[in-house]
């Protein structure tokens, strides 16, 4: 059974991190891409970031740019989004994802899920 498992979601104040972990079983997903996505409450789900199988190539929304890290460790199979400057607007759940790389950027429908991890940012 494959699987994606995020972990670190929480809540913080505004202008304070978090790091969220993705860690995926069941199968090697070092050779997909991965992505990270969020919906926030009465909105549809939107993409935040994405990085390549060998994590060469990284991908953010204008909204998290210069404050979000993507980041992935395929020895563990694990993607990683280091969340820094948080924002209330950042509040939301967050998904994980993998495919392949033009699934999981903007715009793209990722095969495999996870469950969510939530985020809320106070003011």
């Amino acid at each position: 059974q494959v699987q994606l498992v995020e972990s670190g979601g929480g809540l913080v104040q505004a202008g304070g991190s978090l790091r969220l972990s993705c860690a995926a079983s069941g199968r090697t997903f070092s050779s997909y891409a991965r992505g990270w996505f969020r919906q926030a409450p009465g909105k549809e789900r939107a993409f935040v970031a994405a990085i390549s199988w060998s994590g060469g190539r990284t991908y953010y929304a204008d909204s998290v740019k210069g404050r979000f890290t993507i980041s992935r460790d395929n020895a563990k199979n694990t993607v990683y989004l280091q969340m820094n400057s948080l924002k209330p607007e950042d509040t939301a759940v967050y998904y994980c994802a993998a495919d392949d790389l033009p699934e999981v950027i903007s715009g793209g429908t990722p095969s495999y899920w996870g469950q969510g991890t939530q985020v809320t940012v106070s003011s």
